[in-house]
């Protein structure tokens, strides 16, 4: 066949489609470590061959139509096994959103690498695009059909898949594994509309609202509100990396200063709802006090009302609102989200002097120390003042500048874990130093400071691995891993008294235990989260623990569930009723706590 015919050939598609798939299912075995079984291959390839033909009927150019075809099964064939490798799970349709923020941090090359295919994949479709002949017209109505069919009735979509196939809401890695690229990504499209969050029905809503209050079994101290300063200080990807029990350190990866004060708390935890990355959904909880449920990342689409978190209650109160991050304003929406919950001020990259980059990242002294500048005329005011501020410095790959020379070694052979060490090195003691000239200025002060979320170690948890700290595969993880996998240090300073112990606490939880140590005894949104007696639950995506008081774990993954899931999976449906309504609906539970 000469390469003319081989051009215009209606075989196309499919020598495409074997060529390309075979490809980067080596690259995606061979460099992540992410096979597709092969059962499911025939499959998913058949899936994957319909949606070439309905690309090669539609294109204008046989050419462009391989190279469309090699853009996309490269998103889907080595996209997915890339962010498998990094965050123990594959693309889904909410990282869309997540996309336009990522763009926005990336530099140099980094930045290229991913907008250059994504432009020239729209610029190829655009171009490529022709309704010029009958199959043209043909393909086109099946391509409409498919798409209606997934939005509107996703169900005949999903049903079938999820019957035949199976799906783990909670292992989405094994899914895709065991459903192949093409069929996962168009499952979970169908469900990304088949359980999309709306507006809950207000009858739903009250008896949810009722259901929680009625089981709350906190009491108030009644004692008079003491509007105190507040500083919370989220720490971007802070952990305690000494819990990599098989890792020889030359030096301590925490500053002995900020142990001396964390042992004070008992070594306290914040249980989080994310790892390695999505801080915005870490930010959620500890501003408004609802836990986080799903992959989404609820500054982004899931907060679109004015809604009475931490910072709006306290602005009632006459307080000052600020929040500091030295970041681009807009990235996770923040601009809007921090309005929303009630910032009155947001001071973000261009309100900092970058005096400090460790490579594009402000180091947190440098931060600290503007920030003190900017709210010590409030400090040495009358009006009180919650500061938030989240730093920036600790992303990963970790970079110092020369002013942070690497002291620690390790016998580690993961290189993120040594760079991670040294930074957390510094994030620590410059953390106390903050500490210390924030106490001289404001004694009284409530302080508060936790890491978002684990750190991203190697590829495939492989620095959790080396320690067996946590298994490769999410789907492994022992009961004890689950809550590992989400447990960052917590310090919580209620002014001269000193440190609370908490031992391990949801993030969403810490509102309301500011306000309590504020003494404000009025009901909020927060009295809604208020624990079942003797019970911590923390959700995460496609399942939640809990752990008793007297220290029994229990993950609740899928049915049948036990008694204590059942209950907890009762109170928390009831949570995301009341979360949505305030969120994204009607908020007619606002009536409830007013």
């Amino acid at each position: 066949m000469t390469f003319k015919k081989f051009r215009h050939s209606p075989f196309l598609p499919i020598y495409s489609t074997i060529f390309l798939y075979v490809f980067y299912y080596l690259i995606s075995a061979w460099q992540f470590d992410v096979e597709i079984v092969s059962s499911s291959i025939p499959l998913d390839g058949f899936v994957q061959l319909i949606f070439a033909y309905i690309l090669y009927a539609l294109s204008r150019k046989a050419w462009i139509f391989v190279m469309l075809h090699a853009l996309i099964m490269g998103i889907l064939y080595l996209g997915n096994p890339i962010k498998i490798a990094f965050f123990g799970g594959p693309l889904m349709p909410d990282d869309i959103f997540a996309l336009r923020s990522l763009l926005l941090i990336l530099n140099g090359w980094k930045f290229f690498a991913l907008a250059l295919p994504l432009v020239i994949l729209g610029s190829l479709l655009i171009f490529n695009f022709t309704l010029r002949r009958f199959h043209n017209y043909i393909s086109g109505v099946f391509a409409g059909l498919l798409t209606i069919t997934t939005i509107y009735q996703p169900n005949l979509i999903v049903e079938p898949i999820d019957t035949y196939i199976g799906t783990m809401p909670w292992n989405q890695r094994a899914n895709y594994v065991w459903q192949g690229a093409t069929i996962h990504t168009l499952v979970e499209t169908a469900r990304y509309f088949l359980l999309a969050d709306s507006a809950p029905d207000e009858n739903e809503v009250k008896k949810a609202a009722q259901q929680l209050l009625n089981q709350q079994t906190e009491a108030n101290t009644f004692e008079d509100f003491q509007p105190r300063n507040v500083h919370i200080v989220l720490l971007e990807s802070f952990w305690d990396a000494n819990n990599l029990a098989k890792v020889k350190f030359n030096k301590n990866p925490l500053s002995a200063d900020f142990r001396k004060i964390w042992k004070n708390a008992n070594n306290s935890t914040a249980l989080v709802p994310v790892f390695a990355g999505m801080t915005a959904n870490s930010e959620f909880e500890i501003l408004c006090g609802f836990p986080v449920t799903k992959n989404t990342v609820k500054f982004e689409r899931q907060l679109l009302n004015e809604v009475p978190c931490l910072p709006h209650l306290l602005a009632e109160k006459g307080y000052k609102t600020v929040v500091s991050h030295p970041n681009v304003p807009v990235f996770w929406n923040r601009v809007n989200a921090y309005h929303r919950v009630g910032f009155q001020t947001y001071w973000s990259e261009k309100d900092f002097d970058l005096d400090d980059i460790n490579r594009e990242f402000l180091g947190d002294s440098s931060l600290y120390r503007q920030v003190l500048s900017k709210i010590s005329d409030t400090l040495n005011s009358q009006q009180p003042i919650l500061d938030y501020i989240v730093t920036y410095f600790g992303h990963w790959d970790y970079p110092l500048n020369e002013n942070r020379p690497a002291l620690i070694t390790s016998n580690s052979k993961v290189e993120e874990v040594t760079a991670y060490a040294n930074t957390t090195f510094y994030k620590s003691q410059e953390f106390v130093d903050f500490i210390k000239n924030l106490q001289a200025k404001d004694p009284n002060g409530i302080i508060v400071a936790f890491g978002d979320h684990l750190p991203f170690l190697g590829e495939n948890f492989a620095g959790y691995v080396e320690s067996n700290f946590l298994t490769k595969e999410r789907g492994d993880f022992s009961d004890a891993m689950f809550k590992s996998y989400v447990s960052t240090p917590l310090l919580i300073i209620d002014g001269k008294k000193g440190a609370v112990k908490v031992g391990s606490l949801p993030l969403y939880q810490v509102p309301k235990l500011i306000l309590n140590l504020l003494h404000f005894n009025q009901k909020t949104i927060m009295d809604f989260t208020a624990q079942p007696e003797n019970t911590v639950i923390r959700p995460l995506t496609g399942l939640h623990f809990d752990q008793s008081k007297d220290g029994k774990l229990s993950v609740c993954k899928a049915p049948p569930y036990s008694p204590e899931c059942e209950q907890s999976l009762k109170w928390l449906k009831a949570v995301e009723t009341v979360s949505n309504d305030l969120f994204i609906g009607k908020q007619t539970t606002r009536s409830f706590v007013n």
